[in-house]
């Protein structure tokens, strides 16, 4: 009898470890992530967000490379809010007094970009899930625009100290 006991014992802490093993892992590469996101948000290129800009339309502009990149150069009028943190400062009102800005509305148009694109187009999604109606990406982000205007950027130079901190993310 003792030793049905253990052999049911064994048998049951075999099943718990195995079922615990089948979480492990990701389920979704990046790539994958990436594509499943671009289906829910749509891209603008960087001459649609000019004649935005030229036209003076009331857009956000949300650069969410890490601060580091962000100084070195970004696109007039953008705020920084890395994508790491964006759904704790999107909403918060202290965030944007801060920043002497105004909060987004839901329904405001809002365009974030990042490097290349693969951040700034998991941020629209993650923007769209918080409720935000508005969303789209640059397509082939802050280096589109940098290779297309080249001389249209602004830099905080006080911001940058000695070490820039190097490249973040790289996407």
């Amino acid at each position: 009898m003792k030793t049905m006991k253990s052999f049911f014992g064994l048998i049951l802490i075999l099943l718990v470890s195995l079922s615990a093993c089948n979480n492990a892992g990701p389920t979704q590469s990046l790539d994958e992530m990436v594509a499943a996101a671009k289906k829910t948000v749509d891209a603008v290129i960087v001459e649609q967000l000019m004649q935005k800009l030229d036209n003076g339309d009331m857009i956000m502009l949300i650069d969410v490379r890490e601060p580091n990149e962000f100084n070195a150069g970004y696109i007039p009028g953008a705020v920084n809010i890395p994508r790491g943190v964006l759904e704790f400062k999107i909403g918060n009102e202290d965030f944007w007094d801060a920043a002497m800005l105004y909060m987004p509305e839901m329904t405001e148009e809002i365009i974030v970009y990042c490097k290349k694109g693969k951040r700034g187009i998991l941020s629209g999604q993650t923007l769209k899930k918080l409720g935000y109606t508005n969303v789209t990406y640059i397509e082939g982000g802050w280096k589109k625009w940098e290779l297309t205007y080249p001389d249209l950027f602004e830099k905080n130079l006080d911001a940058m100290g000695h070490d820039d901190g190097g490249e973040v993310g790289g996407c």
